[in-house]
């Protein structure tokens, strides 16, 4: 897998949900990726997110050669959509 896509565990919520703007651009796009979940509360159990982000916020994107992207959802989806993805970082 290329991409882990670090998201909630809501994955049924759609509607102007952070984590699925991210997941339906990877979509759009056709961009395999891994869903890794990550716990809801409290927030400081995300030690992935927070060691690669410096953050506790999700979504974020785990790239293939080990860096990590975390941006807003909006700019996050900007930026696959654009093919900027390995670059975003």
């Amino acid at each position: 897998m290329a991409v882990k896509l670090h998201r909630c565990r809501f994955l049924g919520y759609r509607f102007r949900h952070p984590c699925w703007t991210v997941q339906e651009a990877l979509d759009e796009q056709g961009i395999e990726y891994e869903i890794v979940v990550e716990p809801t509360f409290p927030r400081g159990r995300r030690k992935d997110v927070i060691a690669h982000t410096g953050q506790h916020f999700l979504p974020a994107l785990e790239l293939e050669d080990g860096s990590w992207y975390r941006e807003g959802s909006k700019e996050m989806a900007a930026a696959i959509r654009a093919g900027r993805l390995g670059r975003a970082a």
